[in-house]
């Protein structure tokens, strides 16, 4: 199979071209025949004129490449290889959602032939490969698994925003139903992955080492908000002892923070639902959530209080929320913790306006109920410097001072401007 992608004797397709799909399957198609699949013809007509949806990629990745961008199904039945990475996001329960996962699974099971190989990147709860779509493939394909067709997991590392570690610079973790199926996928994957490849003993080995790398951080992370608001009752500065205890060698430095977006937000609570239906209620990983889920609302009421302190009356009053996206320099607003920050605030009828350079107004609009102001020409009584975009990190106090009342509050949410925000009352987590 290596041979006959490798020789543009045979056809890759990459199911799903968002952040993740966009570049693997670009990366493959230096290499061979890649087919492009996403169920969005309009962004299927970007990517036909080199423009990237997410934003992450310039017109110049697209170059060289020798790739079919389609939205019809059909085509994927010209291909042999397939690759699904798409989104696994969680409902308004907080448990997983499989259903784009399991519709693109359909999809392929449709077009998979004898000899094919489907490999899986989403990140998923252990055993779901296995369990949740490798029957979907069988009954759609009328094939036999790891008799007519094979199967991998190969869990995305993609850290969007990131221009330092790319696709092709971060080992790579593959997995296979059996050792030819490894074999096949491992020289697949280790054509265009210059990091190098790790072979895990079986896919729902995979499937756990990408679960736990988001859920380590979330904790890590949660236990640094936790530390957060014990530090806040104390009145002194978090960002402060952290910089004092990182002088230790061996101290791990994380920070708090609003945790968002479609990883560490999300991934999680896949373990705890797997654990759930195993009998095991999950401790330290479902605290570390309620921590992390708290801080937006959290955030609005340390507002709410230092304003009401400084006398400004509560309702009418004016707050500017800098960034809306879920982290800084990227546009995607998935799961962005901001808009708890948003709702908290409007529930004391606080006037608020979100301004962001990355953000869609109106996937804002859709997702959250709120677009972006079109440019900042009011005086408030807060500004929250909630996403560290790095148009943002040019701006000064001054700045700031312009756009505030007399006597205003500067909330910066991750303290990059601790120690330079002098004549206005300064806070952070």
């Amino acid at each position: 199979m290596f041979q006959k992608l490798k020789n543009k004797e045979a056809m890759l397709s990459v199911v799903g071209l968002g952040y993740v799909g966009l570049p693997i399957a670009l990366e493959f198609a230096r290499k061979m025949k890649v087919i492009g699949f996403d169920i969005k013809p309009s962004r299927v007509e970007k990517m036909k004129n080199h423009i990237d949806p997410s934003n992450e990629l310039e017109a110049s990745a697209f170059e060289g490449c020798d790739i079919e961008f389609t939205s019809n199904p059909e085509d994927l039945k010209k291909a042999q290889f397939h690759v699904v990475a798409v989104p696994t996001p969680i409902n308004k329960h907080n448990l997983p959602d499989l259903n784009p996962l399991l519709s693109a699974t359909r999809t392929v099971g449709k077009a998979l032939k004898k000899g094919d190989f489907v490999v899986f990147e989403s990140t998923v709860y252990p055993g779901c490969t296995e369990e949740d779509c490798i029957p979907v493939l069988e009954k759609e394909s009328g094939l036999k698994f790891n008799k007519d067709f094979k199967v991998g997991y190969s869990p995305e590392r993609i850290n969007p925003g990131d221009k330092e570690h790319t696709l092709t610079k971060i080992l790579k973790i593959v997995s296979g139903s059996d050792e030819e199926a490894l074999e096949v996928i491992s020289a697949v994957y280790g054509s265009i992955i210059k990091a190098g490849i790790f072979k895990a003993s079986s896919i729902k080995v995979a499937e756990a080492a990408k679960i736990i790398e988001n859920t380590q951080r979330d904790v890590n992370i949660a236990l640094m908000n936790e530390l957060s608001l014990i530090f806040n009752r104390l009145n002194i500065n978090t960002y402060e002892v952290l910089e004092a205890a990182g002088t230790k060698w061996n101290f791990l430095r994380f920070f708090p923070g609003l945790v968002g977006g479609h990883c560490i937000g999300v991934d999680p609570y896949y373990l705890t639902y797997k654990a759930n239906e195993l009998g095991y209620h999950s401790k330290i990983i479902t605290g570390g959530r309620f921590i992390n889920d708290a801080m937006g609302p959290y955030v609005a009421k340390q507002v709410v209080k230092k304003l009401i302190s400084k006398g400004h009356k509560i309702n009418g009053s004016r707050v500017l929320i800098m960034g809306a996206t879920f982290k800084e320099n990227v546009s995607d607003i998935r799961n962005s913790k901001v808009a708890d920050v948003y709702k908290e605030l409007r529930s004391f009828s606080v006037n608020v306006d979100v301004a962001d350079p990355h953000a869609s107004s109106e996937e804002l609009m859709e997702e959250y109920g709120y677009g972006l102001v079109d440019k900042i020409d009011k005086k408030y009584h807060a500004v929250i410097l909630a996403v560290n975009h790095d148009e943002y990190m040019k701006l000064d106090e001054s700045y700031f001072k312009s756009i505030t009342v007399e006597n205003p509050l500067f909330v910066d949410v991750k303290g990059v401007f601790r120690g330079k925000i002098k004549e206005m009352t300064y806070w952070s987590l």
